[in-house]
């Protein structure tokens, strides 16, 4: 048994499984790209989610933590 024992349908079958099988692998590459290649949870904290961490964690004081939360909105203190 070989290629040419293949009848019609036979052919259609395998057609349309390659076709899916690449498209599925295409598809994949485009979502893949379109997301940057980045993994879901990743996520990069912005300056002022960085700045309240610290003060959570007890790094800096009240005093310390609204001086550079103004200083990063633009603000100054009078």
């Amino acid at each position: 048994m070989g290629w040419h024992d293949m009848d019609g349908w036979d052919w259609v079958w395998m057609t349309t499984m390659m076709v899916l099988f690449w498209g599925g692998i295409v598809a994949a590459v485009i979502v893949l790209v379109a997301r940057g290649g980045t993994s879901p949870g990743t996520h990069h904290e912005t300056p002022e989610e960085t700045l309240r961490h610290r003060f959570a964690r007890g790094d800096i004081d009240v005093d310390e933590y609204q001086q550079r939360l103004d200083a990063l909105r633009g603000e100054t203190r009078r």
